[in-house]
């Protein structure tokens, strides 16, 4: 039922999105209630991604020969979060290090990893959040200090998804820690694992299960002042703030495949459930029901599509991104419990998989950047795009 002409794709990025959207019914499907109960890795889900080339998506030309635009990327991400949003969410982080390398990456950097992201042979993530820190970035207490040739990294990360799997971590620190503004003294360090970096435990969740979400510590750690992102110290603030951008659209896309994913099975409960001698969406208060969550999801569809364009044309796509996260997020939470509600006592079994999206929901509205933190980055945008004269 989801609408693959909603998206103003060419020819060949159309039939990758169908191609992900027909896999994730036949493969996805049959499979995921078995590995999200039991919360396990989807080992052979991953490699059929990695075939298939998601892994690569977010990287252009010269490093894959099988990039797609934002909007493609989006609409992938979708699917796949349709069919279980822990698969969208094992190639988020990986795509963001993506694009932070092609964008600020030196040469040596961009020609290291990018193939190898490429094919998914390495995989990478993203560790910004600290214990203390929260949404406050610049507020970060891990530092990495020159020592020789190497930085010496000391400090803690938690809630770093992928983060056993991933070969290779975009390391948010601070390397000059009395720099004034702070955010000057931030840097973005590409860190492999090595002696004095280890992570200490999974952390237990309500949803987003068979991913990992993890606690890294790093104690003396020590990598080569060549992994410094882009090679000049204090960018990395302005740098992450770039990446979030089409970490934003990614995490609203993930809303997007939960919402739709619970709108189809709310649409065909509706018809397969009888109650008073007619299918249930012919009574009113159900079929209002349908007609909100579809209108809804339409209309946060179109918002993620209008951001994903601005990002793909190089313009500064924060307080879209930030809109898109914002209104998809929510959505999804509604459309979500409005599929349970549409169930009634079966929407809340285990047997059912409208639980699960219930679950995963409330992901999209806290990670990356709270939707609290969205609302103050568009209105502070709103303002600046929009000066009054004095």
């Amino acid at each position: 039922m989801s609408d693959l002409t909603a998206y103003e794709l060419n020819a060949e990025e159309s039939a990758i999105v169908k191609l992900v959207h027909d896999w994730v019914d036949a493969e996805v499907k049959p499979v995921v209630q078995e590995l999200e109960h039991g919360n396990t890795y989807p080992e052979d889900l991953i490699e059929q991604m990695k075939d298939m080339g998601i892994y690569g998506l977010a990287i252009p030309e010269p490093w894959n020969d099988a990039g797609v635009s934002v909007p493609c990327y989006a609409a992938v991400t979708e699917e796949l979060a349709r069919g279980w949003m822990s698969l969208a969410g094992a190639m988020g982080g990986h795509s963001v290090v993506a694009k932070l390398l092609v964008n600020y990456g030196t040469q040596e950097q961009q020609d290291r990893y990018l193939p190898k992201m490429a094919t998914g042979e390495i995989r990478a993530t993203m560790a910004l959040t600290e214990p203390g820190g929260g949404s406050d970035l610049q507020a970060m207490r891990t530092t990495a200090r020159k020592d020789g040739d190497d930085y010496v990294v000391n400090g803690g990360k938690t809630w770093i998804t992928n983060a056993r799997r991933s070969q290779l971590i975009a390391l948010l620190c601070r390397t000059d820690p009395d720099a004034q503004p702070a955010h000057k003294g931030i840097s973005i360090l590409l860190i492999e694992h090595g002696p004095g970096f280890e992570v200490s435990r999974d952390l237990p969740k309500l949803g987003y299960k068979g991913v990992e979400s993890c606690e890294l510590s790093f104690n003396d750690f020590r990598t080569p002042q060549a992994s410094l992102l882009g090679g000049v110290e204090g960018q990395g603030f302005s740098q992450m703030m770039r990446g979030l951008e089409i970490g934003r659209i990614q995490v609203a896309s993930r809303a997007l495949g939960v919402g739709q994913a619970a709108l189809e099975d709310a649409v065909r409960y509706a018809q397969e459930r009888e109650s008073f001698g007619k299918q249930i969406w012919q009574h009113q208060s159900v079929g209002n029901l349908l007609a909100d969550m579809a209108t809804q999801l339409t209309a946060a569809r179109q918002l993620v599509q209008y951001a994903a364009r601005r990002y793909e044309t190089g313009q500064r796509a924060d307080m879209e991104a930030g809109m898109a996260k914002l209104f998809a997020s929510e959505t999804a939470m509604k459309v979500a419990l409005d599929a349970i509600r549409v169930h009634g006592g079966y929407g809340y079994s285990t047997e059912f998989d409208v639980e699960r999206y219930f679950r995963d929901a409330p992901l999209m509205i806290v990670g990356e950047g709270t939707n609290e933190i969205q609302r103050g980055v568009i209105a502070r945008q709103l303002v600046k795009r929009n000066p009054v004269a004095r």
